[in-house]
């Protein structure tokens, strides 16, 4: 491989793009694929196939072809708003998945390195730390805290940047309410169904460690989609 794709690996990975490294296994011919981008003769004859599997974030040899692709996918950055219980278990399960986490909590006393070691954990409002933050539609959110005056700012970010997931704690009263609050602020229905409330597939559980099994279960399947 030569040393002009392998600085360039490199720089993609470091900036967190969505790409593959594309290998003639005949030649040992190596190049960067991303979609729309132009391809050698050594791949544009296999160029359908080459999509497939990068849609399909499938490493190996292609079917019926000498070329081995290697998938880099982006990272899911899950943005949790709310440093209670639940969020506790989030992280741990997070921890096994392919998720980059940072959790966003005004309360001080719950943010604590002990709570979530080797965690991002922002002492702040959302709606004055999302704007700093680089956010787009490659990002999920997560809001646990049931207050408006934290919520709802972080929801209206995640509506506005066109976040892939966005779901909301909550009972069915409560994200009734929240709902016609988004509506007052005039964000569309179609806008506001796009959110998951209350949070997470139906898995009958009730205790803290039950309920984010299921808003794990509900992101990954949503990631999945992608």
């Amino acid at each position: 491989m030569k040393i002009q794709i392998l600085k360039e690996i490199i720089q993609k990975k470091s900036s967190k793009e969505k790409f593959a490294v594309l290998t003639n296994l005949i030649n040992g011919n190596s190049e960067i694929f991303e979609f729309g981008k132009f391809l050698s003769k050594d791949f544009e004859s296999s160029k359908k196939e080459i999509e497939n599997y990068h849609y399909l974030k499938k490493n190996g040899v292609i079917d019926g072809t000498q070329i081995f692709i290697q998938n880099y996918i982006k990272p899911i950055e899950v943005i949790i708003v709310g440093a209670v219980h639940i969020c506790q278990y989030l992280v741990d399960l997070f921890k096994n998945l392919d998720f980059e986490v940072k959790i966003i909590d005004p309360r001080k006393y719950f943010i604590t390195t002990e709570r979530f070691p080797n965690i991002e954990i922002i002492n702040g409002w959302p709606e004055e730390i999302l704007k700093k933050l680089q956010t787009n539609s490659n990002n999920a959110l997560i809001t646990l805290t049931h207050d408006p005056k934290i919520d709802d700012p972080a929801l209206r970010h995640a509506l506005k940047n066109k976040f892939f997931y966005i779901g909301a704690l909550g009972s069915k009263k409560t994200h009734i309410k929240r709902c016609e609050r988004l509506k007052e602020a005039g964000f569309s229905e179609k806008e506001i169904d796009s959110i998951h409330g209350p949070i997470g597939i139906k898995l009958g559980g009730k205790s803290a460690p039950e309920i984010a099994l299921s808003i794990v279960a509900q992101l990954v399947s949503e990631t999945h989609k992608l």
